[in-house]
């Protein structure tokens, strides 16, 4: 059974307690490479970057979107300085935009980009929502499956007509003019159907990315640990999902680093694993807080989250267990990281979305081909 997040409920499980990786999904034969341009990200760097990685046979390059510039103009401006690479959002958070306008938003970068268009979708998090977006974080599940219904809709070419619990498209008449009547998205679209990933780490949302989406989109996914944290979630989603839908794919994201200087690499992981587990989100209310302790690193979890609101976040980043830091990222020399590749893979991750760590562009496209090669020598 997967540890139940309730902290009365939750039991420990411990790295030392795994032997070996254990499939949450079926494995695939040849996982997709995917690099990250992350938010914080010079953007003109990165472009010339992802130019790199398309040559060397990266298959997906993922934009992200936090409170800084949007995710959507950065994607528009990749499809037309590439050509083949998958360009997906990941995330685009679900309150900052209405349905169909997410929906037109997909359809666009789908079309300039000969259909190369991957939608990722999250919920974010209260302190960026009401305090960025100043929109309340309400119902994220029913958003969310709303959202996917309507946008669908949308690409098959339909007339909007939708009364869900959250949107009701067109506005009612006693909410708003009564003069709006349903239309449909004009002009045709590349596909009607947009690969859709959803981004979650609760019970909950896991079991709704599995249900409704093409992929699920995880964050310190541990391959030894995956199926027992995510295994019931995933079983629960899976059997109410659509035959309609593709096999779930399964998109990591993790940061890389490979050779001399990996030391240092994880030290910076270190800092951005302490932001993420101590700083997003306030006591109670930190999805990444919570997933850490529910792998049994619950005194750990806590203490990070203590002394990074604290304002120490330097004794925060040391309290990060050094085990959890190796498990969820490809950082250290060649021997490593391959083992790490094929750890992921054995998980059943469809997906493996690096994050080169290396100041140089010359040492970033060495680490991603390292990684390209490592997938390559897969069975």
């Amino acid at each position: 059974m997967s540890p139940n997040f309730d902290r009365a409920n939750r039991r420990a499980v411990r790295l030392a307690d795994v032997t070996s990786t254990s499939a949450l999904l079926p494995p695939v034969a040849r996982p997709r490479l995917g690099v990250v341009v992350d938010y914080a990200d010079d953007f003109r760097d990165a472009v010339a970057d992802v130019v790199e990685y398309e040559a060397l046979g990266a298959d997906l390059v993922t934009v992200s979107e936090a409170y800084s510039f949007d995710a959507v103009s950065k994607l528009g401006f990749l499809a037309a300085r590439t050509e083949r690479i998958t360009l997906a959002a990941a995330i685009l958070p679900i309150y900052s935009r209405t349905p169909t306008l997410m929906a037109m938003t997909a359809a666009t970068l789908d079309t300039i980009s000969g259909g190369r268009f991957e939608l990722g979708l999250g919920a974010s998090g209260p302190q960026v929502i009401e305090g960025f977006h100043g929109v309340p974080f309400s119902a994220p599940l029913a958003r969310t499956r709303e959202i996917i219904e309507i946008a669908r809709a949308a690409w098959r070419g339909e007339r909007i007509e939708h009364a869900g619990s959250q949107y009701r498209i067109p506005l009612p008449a006693d909410q708003g003019t009564g003069l709006g009547k349903p239309l449909k998205m004009i002009g045709q679209t590349v596909r009607d159907r947009i690969p859709i990933h959803i981004a979650a780490l609760a019970p909950k949302g896991v079991a709704q990315a599995a249900e409704i989406a093409e992929g699920w989109i995880p964050l310190f996914f541990h391959p030894e640990l995956g199926a027992r944290v995510w295994g019931d979630p995933i079983a629960a989603g899976l059997a109410r999902r659509n035959a309609s839908l593709p096999p779930l794919e399964l998109l990591v994201q993790l940061p890389v680093y490979v050779g001399p200087g990996h030391e240092r690499a994880l030290e910076g992981y270190r800092a951005r694993a302490a932001l993420y587990i101590g700083g997003m989100g306030a006591k109670g209310a930190n999805f990444y807080n919570t997933v850490v302790a529910s792998m049994g690193f619950e005194a750990e979890a806590e203490r990070i989250q203590d002394l990074y609101l604290a304002g120490d976040k330097a004794a925060a980043a040391a309290a990060v267990p050094e085990e959890l830091l190796r498990a969820t990222a490809l950082i250290g020399d060649e021997e490593h990281v391959r083992e790490r590749v094929g750890a992921f893979r054995a998980a059943g991750a469809s997906s493996l979305i690096v994050q080169p760590l290396a100041p140089s562009r010359e040492a970033r496209i060495a680490h991603v081909a390292a990684v390209r090669g490592f997938l390559d020598e897969l069975d």
